[in-house]
């Protein structure tokens, strides 16, 4: 039970802390791109990676955590693809209208959903796809604006959909299959990626931007914001595969849809964007769907831990019934002493 309960501590804390640590760092580009005017947003990730990077390996040198070496193939396809992810969805927003990238976002659910179902053979309760859809129609009445198609935009967010729910799938399933932490996962998979979007995005951000990342003026305020940025990131990457790897790659995104709407909500209390009752509506709906998500969630959870600790705490047939003892080759004897004859084994796997 304490273990349990201890795991649900855990879980509770890298959900907050991905959400803190995600709204920050939303706000931090948000003044840096739209008000500083530093566009490069490619370029600025491979430089959060980079310095995840480094800072878990300050962390590893101090020895906070332990280097666990496995499969080598495993690791670079994992890292170039979700290097590759990134670099889609970026695509995606700069060939694609906002309200477009917006849907982009709200089919990765749906897509991670199938693709658990048809290749990991994971089921999901009607109660949570109901809630699914709650949560969907809600973030999609909040964010979703113009609807504006095109094929490359299209082909782009296609390919982006698809690679986030690979490489997400592949952040659970790795943890487990290998059983490696979040921190070994990310500390060997960063370089990869970093490397990926290190190389691509200047020129990635070249071809949407229009503008050279090496001949940007850096000011003394943008090299506050980018340093912050990067600060913050490491808490984000880390935090995500914390996620991923406690809960799973569904949960990961509903999580993600919280974070659009505090974000909605901190950009027009702290920036003053523009807010609409459409926004309030959308993002009431949403909260409906977490809510329902997550005790759903819970008590399919709870109903899962209750029949294992069923099957566990269950009697032996052998331990209560004396005369199956008997017919199995037990003689109970009158001062106690049993005497063991030949014993038939029934070979009963009990699965928790």
């Amino acid at each position: 039970m304490s273990e349990n309960k201890g795991f649900q501590l855990g879980t509770i804390g890298a959900l907050s802390l991905s959400v803190v640590s995600s709204v920050s760092i939303v706000i931090c580009n948000k003044a840096l791109i739209s008000t500083l005017g530093f566009t490069f947003a490619t370029t600025l990730t491979s430089w959060h990676l980079l310095v995840t990077f480094c800072s878990l390996h300050v962390a590893l040198c101090m020895k906070l955590f332990e280097h666990k070496p496995f499969d080598a193939r495993a690791v670079m396809g994992f890292g170039i693809l979700n290097g590759i992810s990134i670099g889609l969805l970026n695509l995606s927003l700069g060939f694609n209208s906002v309200g477009f990238y917006q849907m982009t976002k709200l089919a990765i659910i749906p897509c991670t959903v199938i693709l658990e179902t048809l290749f990991f053979r994971k089921l999901f309760s009607r109660s949570v796809q109901f809630s699914l859809v709650i949560l969907l129609i809600g973030v999609g009445i909040a964010t979703v604006t113009d609807l504006q198609l095109n094929v490359l935009g299209s082909v782009l967010s296609l390919l982006a959909v698809l690679t986030t729910c690979v490489a997400q799938i592949m952040t659970n399933t790795i943890q487990k299959k290998f059983k490696v932490s979040s921190t070994q996962l990310l500390y060997q998979s960063c370089p990869y990626q970093a490397i990926t979007l290190f190389v691509t995005g200047p020129f990635l951000d070249g071809m949407l931007t229009n503008k050279n990342v090496f001949a940007f003026k850096y000011t003394p305020q943008v090299l506050f914001f980018i340093v912050l940025s990067c600060l913050i990131s490491v808490s984000v990457n880390f935090s995500t595969f914390l996620v991923i790897g406690k809960t799973s790659p569904v949960t990961y995104q509903v999580l993600g849809h919280l974070k659009t709407c505090l974000v909605l909500a901190f950009g027009y209390v702290l920036l003053h964007d523009p807010f609409s009752w459409r926004n309030i509506l959308g993002i009431l709906i949403a909260i409906v769907g977490m809510v329902l998500y997550s005790y759903y969630c819970t008590v399919e959870t709870q109903q899962k831990a209750n029949e294992a600790s069923a099957q566990l705490t269950q009697p032996k047939e052998s331990e209560t019934d004396p005369l199956i003892g008997v017919e199995n080759g037990s003689a109970i004897l009158s001062d106690g002493v049993v005497t063991k004859g030949p014993v038939w084994n029934s070979n009963k796997d009990l699965h928790a």
